[in-house]
């Protein structure tokens, strides 16, 4: 599971319906991941937050 992930590119201008397809693709992402059964715990969240 990927907590986040930059991208480079080129574009410097970004506007508002850019960062709403991102927020909004995440969230699909995310409730996908709970329909699957793709989860942590609480406790596997922070051991893996520590790890870092």
């Amino acid at each position: 599971m990927t907590l986040a992930e930059a991208t480079k590119t080129t574009e410097t201008t970004y506007t508002i319906d850019d960062a709403m397809d991102v927020l909004l693709n995440k969230l699909d992402e995310a409730i996908d991941d709970i329909k699957n059964g793709r989860v942590q715990t609480i406790d596997e969240a922070w051991e893996e937050i520590d790890r870092v």
